[in-house]
C-alpha cells in the first residue's frame, strides 16, 4: 500500500522540538536544588522502570491484535509511548546540566543568593515569602520562583534591609528585605 494512504510516521509532526530544554538562559548553568534534582530523578526513574514498561507491553499487545490503523489501544498507546520518551530525554539533558547547590549549606548571610528564602514588604505594606530555586523547580504556590525571573533578578546580591526595584507591567515596585535565610527545601 502506498505511503500516501497509510501515515505511520504522523509522529514526527508533533515531534518538533519539545524536547528542547526551555526557560533557562542561554550559556548560563542549570542550578538546582538537591530537593528539585531528586524530584527530577525519581520522575526519570518512574517513566524508565515503570511507566514505559507496561506501555510498552501494551503496545505490543495491541499491535498483536490485527489492523492498527483503527486500533485504538495502538494508536493512543504509540502517542503515550512519544510523550513518555520525550520527557525522558528532557529529563536526562536537564539532569545532565544540572549544578546541584545546597542552600543549607550557606552560613550566616545576609545577602540574598540562589537558594534563599526571602521576606520582602511592599509600599503597601504587603509581606511576601519567596524562595529562589531552579527552573525546573517554579512553584508560585509556595512561593518558590525561578531564579531567572524579574522578581529573583531584582532580589540577587541585595542584603537585608536593601531597597529594591522590581520593574513591572504597570511600573516599577520598591521592595524592602525583611529577611534571608537559607534552609533545606522539602521536596
Amino acid at each position: 500500500m502506498s505511503r500516501a494512504f497509510v501515515r505511520e510516521d504522523y509522529e514526527r509532526d508533533d515531534e518538533e522540538d519539545h524536547d528542547a530544554p526551555s526557560a533557562l538562559p542561554t550559556n548560563q548553568p542549570n542550578y538546582i536544588t538537591p530537593a528539585g534534582f531528586a524530584r527530577l530523578k525519581t520522575e526519570l526513574d518512574l517513566l524508565n522502570q515503570e511507566e514505559r514498561p507496561s506501555l510498552v507491553v501494551t503496545v505490543s499487545w495491541a499491535a498483536g491484535n490485527g489492523d492498527r490503523s483503527e486500533n485504538g489501544d495502538y494508536i493512543y498507546g504509540k502517542k503515550r509511548l512519544r510523550e513518555i520518551d520525550r520527557r525522558i530525554r528532557f529529563l536526562v539533558k536537564r539532569l545532565d546540566s544540572a549544578v546541584v547547590v545546597n542552600p543549607s549549606e550557606r552560613r550566616d548571610d545576609d545577602r540574598v543568593y540562589f537558594g534563599a528564602t526571602v521576606d520582602t514588604v511592599d509600599a503597601n505594606d504587603k509581606r511576601r515569602t519567596v524562595t529562589i530555586v531552579g527552573v525546573d523547580e517554579l512553584d508560585p504556590a509556595r512561593g518558590h520562583i525561578s531564579w531567572v525571573s524579574p522578581m529573583a533578578k531584582a532580589l540577587l546580591r541585595a542584603r537585608v534591609g536593601d531597597t529594591v526595584v522590581l520593574k513591572t507591567p504597570v511600573g516599577n515596585e520598591e521592595i524592602e528585605i525583611l529577611d534571608v535565610r537559607y534552609e533545606s527545601l522539602a521536596f
